[in-house]
C-alpha cells in the first residue's frame, strides 16, 4: 500500500498519498467525512474501511485531480458547484484508469458557503477559500478547532495556474476567514501536509501578508519557478519557514 495513515487525534486520521497529496478522514459519532480522497490510485474507499464501519460523506476542497481521483470509489461527493467543470476535466484525465476498473466518477452535490455536515459530536463547516481554483472552499471543525484547507491555504500555494483567481481574489477570501472565524480554530490542515504536524493559525496571516506584498509590488526577492515540466512563473517567499511560497503569474504591464 503506497498510502501512509497517520492518527491526529481520537477519530480524525490524515491519509498521505506517496507523498503527492494528502485527505482527511473525520469520524464523528454517528457519521464520518472524507476530505477530498488523492489520486485515485489505490481504493481509497478499502482504505478508510480499515479506520470506521461509519457512513462516509466524500467532501472535495476543489476539482484538482489529485484531490478528486479517489472519487472513483464512491457513489457521491460534496463539491462546489464553481469547480465542477474543472473536476470533471480532471476526472477525465483517468478515463483509461477507470475503463480498466469499470468505475465511473462519483456524482456531485454542490455545496454552498455556511453549510455544515453534522457527523454526530463533530461538524464540518463549508469556509470559502475561493482563489486557487474558483470553487476552493474549506471545512472547519469547531469542536477540535481545525480548519482543513485543500490547497485553498497551503504554505506553498500555487496561484499561476490557468483556473486560478486574481491575488486579489485570494486576498479577500483570507481576510475574510481571518475577521469572521479567527477565534475558532487553532490549526491549519492542509491538502499536501506530510508527517504529523498541525500548522499554527499564523499561516492565515503570513499568506494574507503575502498576497499584499505582490500585489504591492514588492517582489524584490522574488525568483523564477518551474512547473509542469518548463513552463515558468514567479515565486514569492512569505512568512516564517523554508516551504512558505505563493507561486504567481506575473500581471503584464
Amino acid at each position: 500500500m503506497r498510502a501512509v495513515i497517520s492518527s491526529l487525534d481520537k477519530g480524525i486520521y490524515r491519509i498521505d498519498d506517496a507523498g503527492e497529496s494528502t485527505c482527511y478522514l473525520v469520524c464523528g459519532e454517528k457519521e464520518a467525512a472524507l476530505i477530498d480522497t488523492l489520486n485515485g490510485l489505490e481504493d481509497l474507499n478499502e482504505i478508510i474501511r480499515t479506520l470506521t464501519d461509519l457512513p462516509v460523506t466524500v467532501i472535495n476542497t476543489h476539482g484538482h485531480c489529485d484531490h478528486i481521483g479517489g472519487n472513483i470509489f464512491f457513489e457521491k461527493a460534496w463539491i462546489h458547484p464553481a469547480d465542477e467543470a474543472l473536476a470533471l476535466e480532471h476526472l477525465g484525465y483517468m478515463k483509461e484508469t477507470m475503463e480498466a476498473l469499470g468505475r465511473q466518477p462519483a456524482t456531485f452535490r454542490f455545496v454552498k458557503e455556511g453549510q455544515v455536515f453534522d457527523l454526530g459530536g463533530l461538524t464540518l463547516e463549508v469556509v470559502p477559500l475561493y482563489g486557487h481554483t474558483a470553487g476552493s472552499v474549506g471545512l472547519l471543525c469547531r469542536e477540535k478547532r481545525l480548519l482543513f484547507t485543500g490547497d485553498g491555504m497551503n504554505p506553498h500555494i500555487w496561484m499561476q495556474l490557468e483556473e486560478s483567481l486574481p491575488l486579489a481574489v485570494l486576498h479577500q477570501s483570507l481576510t475574510h476567514v481571518r475577521h469572521t472565524l479567527w477565534d475558532a480554530f487553532d490549526y491549519v490542515m492542509y491538502g499536501h501536509a506530510h508527517g504529523m504536524e498541525k500548522r499554527d493559525k499564523k499561516l492565515l496571516d503570513q499568506l494574507i501578508a503575502g498576497c499584499g506584498e505582490v500585489m504591492a509590488g514588492h517582489t524584490e526577492k522574488d525568483s523564477t519557478y518551474t512547473y509542469f515540466g518548463g513552463m515558468t512563473c514567479m515565486q514569492h517567499p512569505y512568512g516564517d519557514a523554508d516551504d512558505q511560497v505563493l507561486v504567481y503569474q506575473p500581471v503584464a504591464k
